[in-house]
């Protein structure tokens, strides 16, 4: 009888550190799950933080991510505000066609107008997509555990592992490009590009990218 309640004892204990694992595995997998992180960055040389009167957001992003735009540039921008910057979008200033059929003289006379000396673009240079697999039963391997010790317990471990049916999810991956321009100059002062794995939505994705540039921007001096 001893040896039974011992033996159901350690099932039970094998039993909760899986889960225990499982669960801990599953939270820094959520944890990882849409971050952005940067993967190169450029400055310009003898760079002179300036304090600019109007800065634009403007995303470069195929009509069919419209509302991506929209949230990727109304972060950037509210998180420009927050230090302090006047900032607009250009979305909010002009609509979605803001330079359509323009040339370089009328689109650069349109921004003067608006009084914006500087601008910082959103690019999405490219999205993937790709499937990954996941077991239909997490397996940990112990040679001492419950499972090892009993051959059924073994056997129906092993089972569940080897024929129990897994799926496939499907993870998407995003490359960014923001680049920072003088206006007055028309030369580019900073670029960074970044990679965003698995964005929940593109509220949580634009919050996300707009704190880490704006951040990384102002740590560099870019901005006064």
């Amino acid at each position: 009888m001893a040896t039974a309640n011992s033996s159901a004892s350690d099932k039970n204990k094998s039993i909760m550190k899986s889960k225990l694992l499982f669960a801990v595995f599953s939270l820094l997998f959520i944890i990882g799950c849409g971050t952005s992180r940067i993967t190169s960055t450029w400055k310009a040389r003898d760079i002179i933080p300036q304090r600019y009167n109007k800065i634009m957001v403007l995303g470069l992003i195929r009509t069919a991510d419209r509302q991506l735009q929209q949230n990727m540039e109304e972060h950037m921008v509210g998180d420009l505000l927050a230090k302090g910057y006047n900032a607009v979008s250009s979305l909010q200033e002009y609509g979605p066609k803001a330079f359509d059929g323009m040339d370089e003289q009328a689109a650069m006379n349109k921004l003067k107008d608006s009084g914006v000396d500087a601008v910082i673009t959103i690019v999405l240079l490219d999205k993937e997509k790709e499937k990954s697999y996941v077991p239909g039963h997490i397996y940990y391997y112990s040679p001492y555990s419950y499972y090892y010790r009993h051959f059924w317990g073994y056997h129906t471990a092993i089972y569940r592992r080897i024929y129990e049916p897994g799926y496939y999810v499907t993870n998407t991956r995003y490359f960014w490009e923001s680049n920072v321009y003088d206006l007055n100059t028309q030369k580019l002062l900073y670029s960074i590009q970044t990679q965003s794995f698995n964005p929940s939505d593109s509220e949580s994705l634009g919050h996300e990218y707009g704190q880490l540039i704006i951040k990384n921007i102002t740590e560099q001096g870019i901005l006064q």
